[in-house]
């Protein structure tokens, strides 16, 4: 069924690198590394093969309610009343994961290179970003996200090629060296990624065919190589015990980079992926918000009835992390 101003499923492909991608690239690392260790990498790859038929779940709701809006179908199944509360309920707690992403941003950019810069001035900064773009439509959307994946993608390979010379792949081994208690313990933190995929059946009106499983599992595939490549790219450059001390693994692999013995110092290139990483997401979740309030056609409500607490959020969850971190 193909729909008027519809975007493609490739489109959807790219846009899980880039909304779950930084998750699981970035944010997720410290603990993961904190609880698995050496064997975080096994985790990775349980998670996945534990999610892999979990996906079939999410075809069968797609196939149920047959690409039309999931509010709709939720409406003729369970009513006005009780759609409305699973519709608040799912904007709420996916309001407060854009708020969790952005505020963790921010921390890093305090924490890194803008160390002088009131968080306060930031915030405004970007949540005003992430409201316009949530306010704009997801074709506009998909169309940024593809502009940025691409040099997103070229920095995530050239950061992985250039530190082979400092990477150590014995330091993988021994497998297991804890038991399996360790993996146990942090395969929540991957998994918790990959259960995102089911976000995108709230714009499965807006795609142009109907997904199919190995949609899904090539989006898992993806997100899967995304999470194992930093991971195990910190455990070969630092060692397990360096890399679970660090705040930001994927960040501090940049300061290995290196070409020759006069270029070096070229961390600042993943001030880029970070920052268009979480504009991408926060500006995506927050557009799956406005869609399930159905807000869509109204800018003015946007800004109204989004932007406030959604900053407010941000604010909280920001002094929160600098509590947990500084004591």
């Amino acid at each position: 069924m193909n729909k008027l101003g519809s975007i493609s499923v490739l489109h959807v492909v790219f846009l899980s690198m880039t909304v779950i991608g930084l998750k699981n690239h970035v944010t997720i690392l410290p603990p993961l590394l904190q609880e698995g260790g050496r064997d975080s990498w096994i985790a990775v790859l349980s998670a996945s093969i534990l999610i892999f038929p979990w996906l079939f779940l999410v075809i069968y709701i797609h196939k149920k309610s047959n690409g039309e809006p999931l509010t709709d179908w939720l409406h003729s199944k369970l009513g006005g009343k009780a759609s409305a509360v699973v519709r608040y309920a799912v904007a709420v707690i996916l309001l407060i994961i854009a708020a969790f992403t952005l505020a963790e941003t921010l921390q890093w950019i305090m924490g890194t290179f803008l160390p002088q810069t009131p968080m306060l001035a930031l915030l405004i900064i970007y949540t005003t970003l992430c409201i316009l773009l949530a306010s704009s439509n997801l074709q506009t959307i998909v169309m940024v996200n593809t502009f940025v994946l691409f040099f997103v993608t070229l920095l995530g390979f050239f950061v992985a090629f250039t530190n082979l010379q400092v990477k150590e792949y014995i330091l993988l081994l021994p497998i297991l060296e804890h038991g399996v208690r360790p993996v146990i313990k942090s395969i929540v933190y991957p998994a918790s990624g990959f259960v995102e995929l089911i976000l995108f059946l709230f714009i499965q009106h807006r795609v142009k065919n109907q997904f199919r499983w190995y949609h899904f599992a090539i989006m898992l595939f993806i997100i899967t190589g995304l999470t194992l490549g930093p991971l195990v790219g910190a455990i070969t450059e630092f060692g397990p015990d360096e890399a679970a001390k660090q705040h930001y693994p994927a960040y501090e692999e940049w300061g290995l980079v290196s070409i020759g013995r006069f270029i070096e110092h070229m961390d600042f290139l993943s001030i880029y992926q970070w920052l268009t990483g979480a504009f991408i997401r926060v500006g995506f979740l927050l557009y799956v918000i406005v869609d399930l309030l159905r807000l869509t056609e109204n800018k003015v409500r946007i800004w109204r009835m989004i932007a406030p607490p959604f900053f407010f959020m941000c604010l909280s969850c920001g002094e929160v992390q600098v509590v947990d971190d500084y004591g």
